[in-house]
């Protein structure tokens, strides 16, 4: 983009997610960087994708955000819903079209400056233009993704759980469930830059109008598409490798805040020099649905009870903040008061705890960018060793 367009651009970007409180300080600064880059581009198309997907993203998560805080629980204690953004997630969202867009950028700089070949999309009678595919499929699968967990949100059908052989129904909020909404909701979202990236990608021209429009429209039906395959496989990988909790008074899903694990048996860190990790929030026994909690003390070494243990149980479970929804209560209780004393207060309703949403997104974008650059090259019959990057 010229400097007079995309310093002024960036400027309003980063502005009005400061205004609104949408990002944390450093996910400011962060924004502000990936913008940055976006708009190095001599083309407008990238930093537009990244418009497109912020704006459509904040619109879809303002429609839900009342119902989703009734629907899940927040990790920190209070409602469920969406709180600032943080650096993580930003780079979860935009890393991927961020490294494509700067070596896309030096790609062409390095090339002829006239108004064919690099500087312009060839449909694939050029290796650059395999940058340009995974950029656009980035920016596709990740607009699917949020506009599918977004709005999926708001189906008046339970979700059901698609790493399930069974599908069976899972609560609202978890980890690889999906409703068809959802599933309408990310297709949706891909269409959007779809729609966008046909209409600002500087296509070289061809001699036929008709030829032209053609090649757009197929274009903005393989991206819509392979955007809303990427909402899929974000359901897949999360519902194999994220661990969906439920607070067991409620039955809702407790979400971690900025997109990071939900504490569980195996990340909860052990409380005396003498005692094993005490699994006291999430228990072995009730990792799988319908399990019964084992509510049998453990016992420090050298103690005939399990009281002492007990006790610190009852601090672990109630470290939350007084009044808090994650007790089930409505006062909350505070440490030496025993609610439910010895028994778990959440499960794991399903998945593996390897990753975080955060990790599980950058996963999924990687995956849909690169596979879509592969399946272009192979289409096109152009290597992308062709670049010249090495």
């Amino acid at each position: 983009m010229k400097p007079y367009i995309g310093i002024p651009a960036v400027v309003i970007l980063v502005h009005r997610a400061w205004s609104r409180k949408s990002l944390t300080p450093l996910g400011l600064v962060v924004a502000a960087l990936t913008a940055s880059a976006h708009a190095l581009h001599p083309w407008a198309a990238p930093f537009v994708l990244l418009g497109v997907f912020y704006f459509g993203g904040t619109k879809v998560t303002k429609v839900k955000h009342d119902l989703k805080a009734r629907l899940t629980l927040s990790a920190t204690g209070s409602e469920g819903g969406e709180g600032q953004r943080t650096h993580i997630q930003v780079l979860a969202n935009s890393v991927v079209a961020t490294v494509l867009i700067l070596l896309h950028t030096y790609v062409i700089a390095g090339k002829s400056t006239g108004q064919s070949g690099a500087q312009c999309f060839s449909n694939g009678h050029d290796a650059a233009d395999l940058l340009v595919v995974g950029i656009v499929a980035n920016y596709a699968a990740v607009a699917a993704d949020t506009y599918s967990s977004e709005l999926g949100i708001l189906s008046k059908s339970k979700p059901r759980l698609i790493t399930s052989p069974t599908f069976r129904v899972v609560p609202p909020g978890t980890n690889g469930g999906v409703t068809t909404t959802g599933l309408l909701a990310g297709v949706l979202g891909a269409f959007t830059i779809a729609v966008t990236s046909a209409a600002l990608l500087p296509f070289c021209p061809e001699s036929d109008t008709s030829s032209t429009l053609k090649t757009r429209a197929q274009w903005i039906l393989a991206v819509t598409l392979w955007g809303g395959l990427g909402s899929v496989l974000d359901s897949v990988l999360g519902g194999l490798l994220q661990a969906s909790v439920v607070d067991k008074r409620t039955g809702k899903i407790v979400e971690g805040a900025g997109g990071q694990k939900v504490v569980t048996a195996k990340n909860l860190p052990c409380q005396s020099m003498v005692l094993t990790c005490l699994q006291v929030l999430v228990h072995p026994s009730s990792t799988l649905p319908g399990v019964p909690a084992d509510t049998t003390g453990l016992k420090p070494a050298g103690s005939s009870s399990g009281a002492h243990v007990r006790a610190t149980e009852a601090g672990a479970v109630t470290a939350t903040p007084r009044g808090s929804r994650a007790t089930g209560t409505s006062t909350g209780t505070s440490a030496g008061e025993t609610a439910e004393s010895g028994h778990e207060s959440r499960r794991v309703e399903s998945g593996h705890d390897l990753l975080d949403n955060n990790a599980v997104n950058v996963l999924m974008a990687f995956t849909m960018s690169v596979g879509a650059m592969v399946v272009a090259s192979w289409v096109w019959g152009v290597g992308i060793s062709e670049l010249g990057l090495w």
